[in-house]
């Protein structure tokens, strides 16, 4: 199963693929986008190609979150620039992952692709 954007219709997956995915596969992979229970679906569900795709860019989401936390304690400016944002990515990645499709997350998608998980 093929999770690149289609370039025709500019959708992640199609219809078909997404009638494939279990709503059990949905829920776990939009753990993903919540803090460090990226854990959950990263480890737990390593048969599923779908909840690999959220649960890595989950990964590398986490991990901006980390390195830039002390940036976003700056009153306003910090969460104006830093915190809003990695929250409306989150929200997105959930809504988009509940309705099946693999949003690649600008640049966060490129760093997922080099994660490997044994």
């Amino acid at each position: 199963m093929n999770f690149m954007i289609n370039k025709k219709s500019n959708k992640a997956v199609s219809e078909t693929e997404k009638k494939e995915i279990s709503a059990t596969d949905k829920k776990i992979a939009a753990l993903s986008y919540v803090f460090i229970l990226f854990l959950i679906p990263l480890l737990g569900r390593q048969d599923s190609k779908f909840v690999q795709f959220h649960a890595k860019q989950g990964l590398v989401l986490f991990a901006i979150e980390v390195v830039t936390w002390p940036f976003s304690l700056i009153p306003f400016i910090g969460q104006l620039f830093i915190t809003l944002p990695l929250i409306i990515i989150s929200v997105i990645g959930i809504v988009k992952t509940l309705n099946g499709e693999s949003w690649e997350i600008p640049y966060i998608h490129n760093w997922s692709k080099k994660v490997t998980i044994k």
